[in-house]
């Protein structure tokens, strides 16, 4: 090895204790600037900033506030708090560039309230001040004057006759040497009457704004309006009659009329038809469903008072006739039924008032009255058409409708009349038994004497044969 190499040796040992004292030395001297710059964080503590106001009270849209933020310490943020929460900024609000002054241009109402001023060095601390608090005078507002009773009409209020009413003004505005106590606010009448009647001012000042505001209330005394009554030509009308007028009577002048129909506005139609005042309800072509009830309506100026419910009779029928066998049985035209059975027949038909029935038989001029008609036993001469007819005893109409009875059995059947005829008979066999006797007596004895002259023969003319109806029986 030569000089050459034991010099590259020795270099190459000085380089590389060099590099490790690099190595080792930087990181000493990294932590070294950190820690001293968080002692002198630590060492610097924030002062508690001030707040001041320009005017701690002050007029709804005439003035401005100004706030100013104080405080000793410098590199800081300076942050706004109204009521607790972050100062919203809008147009009305102007802040320096340092943020230490905050001005309202033009108060609102609701610019009242806490205001705070926070000071802020990076985000570990934070001083807040002191609140200050700004009032906000304001108003009076547009006063509203409110009826406790009473009916609104446009700019009137009309309030009934006798009633008691409390007036109440109302209107916004803060002051606390000018709010207005119940007393003030308020005023009752009692017992309204038309003296009454006239033009109600309430007046609203504000002494620190200097504003007053005056309402005015017109009231009217509304007459206490009597029941009317509805008058009608006759409350006994007959079915499909012309017409029949209603007229609403009042003692009262210049009132409304209106009309209800089954406690429904009656709608005008061409079957109701009213007169140009309404007072008069005419109905065309009465049918028995206009029976009502009817009531009429007065009104004015809020006051209304309605009739007592007007009821019409409409007399009707007789009609949509039936007969039947009685409860629970369909409508018959035709009835076959069992010899020597009995028959209950029932007629029925619409009517108001209720119909009078009769009955009548094809081959019978009996007249049967009532509803029910009953055949204890049915005979042979019991089959034909039964008829029954409906009286109206108002409107005097009429309506008939028939039923045909057919009676079936056996024609062996032992009836009155058979019997009858059987005992004919055997009277008969017993008259020509004598006879026949007598006429063999006389051949045997002989003629007593001779006859100048024949006797008159007596033609015997039979019985006719009849059956005997059994009985019949009506109900009402």
């Amino acid at each position: 090895m030569g000089p050459a190499d034991s010099w590259g040796h020795h270099w190459a040992g000085i380089l590389f204790s060099a590099s490790l004292f690099t190595v080792w030395s930087l990181p000493t001297a990294a932590h070294l600037i950190p820690d001293a710059y968080l002692l002198n964080t630590i060492q610097k503590a924030l002062a508690k900033p001030t707040i001041s106001v320009s005017q701690g009270t002050a007029t709804e849209h005439r003035e401005k506030v100004t706030f100013y933020c104080d405080t000793k310490d410098v590199d800081i943020t300076i942050h706004w708090v109204s009521n607790n929460c972050p100062l919203v900024f809008h147009e009305r609000l102007q802040l320096s560039p340092d943020g230490k002054t905050l001005t309202i241009l033009t108060v609102h109402r609701e610019d009242a309230g806490n205001y705070q001023c926070e000071a802020a060095w990076g985000a570990r601390q934070i001083q807040s001040s002191d609140p200050t608090f700004l009032m906000v005078n304001y108003g009076p507002d547009p006063i509203e004057i409110k009826l406790e009773s009473g009916v609104l009409s446009g700019d009137v209020v009309g309030v009934m006759e006798g009633s008691n009413v409390t007036f109440s003004c109302f209107s916004w505005f803060f002051h606390n040497d000018s709010l207005l106590s119940l007393t003030t606010r308020t005023f009752s009448i009692y017992a309204m009457s038309r003296e009454h009647k006239g033009l109600y001012r309430c007046l609203v000042s504000n002494s620190a704004t200097h504003l007053s505001l005056l309402a005015a209330l017109k009231v009217r005394v509304l007459e206490r309006l009597a029941k009317p009554c509805i008058v009608s030509p006759s409350r006994n009308l007959q079915e499909n009659a012309n017409s029949v007028a209603l007229t609403c009577q009042t003692t009262h002048e210049g009132v409304r009329v209106q009309w209800f129909l089954k406690d429904q506005l009656l709608l005008p139609s061409k079957h109701l038809v009213l007169s140009a005042d309404n007072k008069t309800l005419v109905i065309h072509c009465l049918g028995r469903n206009d029976t009502g009830p009817y009531e009429c309506e007065v009104w004015k100026w809020g006051s209304w008072a309605r009739s007592e419910p007007l009821w019409l009779t409409i007399s009707y029928g007789p009609d949509q006739m039936d007969i039947t066998m009685g409860p629970g049985s369909g409508v018959v035209s035709d009835v076959t039924v069992e010899l020597n059975s009995s028959l209950t027949l029932q007629c029925q038909a619409e009517s108001q008032p209720g119909a009078e029935y009769c009955w009548t038989f094809e081959h019978s001029t009996t007249v049967y009255m009532g509803v029910t008609l009953t055949i204890a036993a049915l005979s042979w001469g019991h089959q034909g058409i039964y008829n029954c007819t409906a009286l109206n005893p108002l409107t005097r109409l009429t309506h008939s409708t028939l039923v045909l009875v057919r009676v079936v059995g056996s024609q062996l059947s032992w009836s009155a009349g058979a019997i009858a005829s059987i005992t004919i008979g055997i009277l008969t066999v017993i008259v020509l038994s004598t006879g026949l006797g007598c006429f063999l007596y006389i051949i045997n004895v002989g003629w007593p004497s001779k006859q100048t002259a024949e006797d008159p023969i007596h033609e015997t003319t039979p019985t006719s044969e009849k059956e005997h109806a059994g009985e019949l029986s009506s109900g009402t």
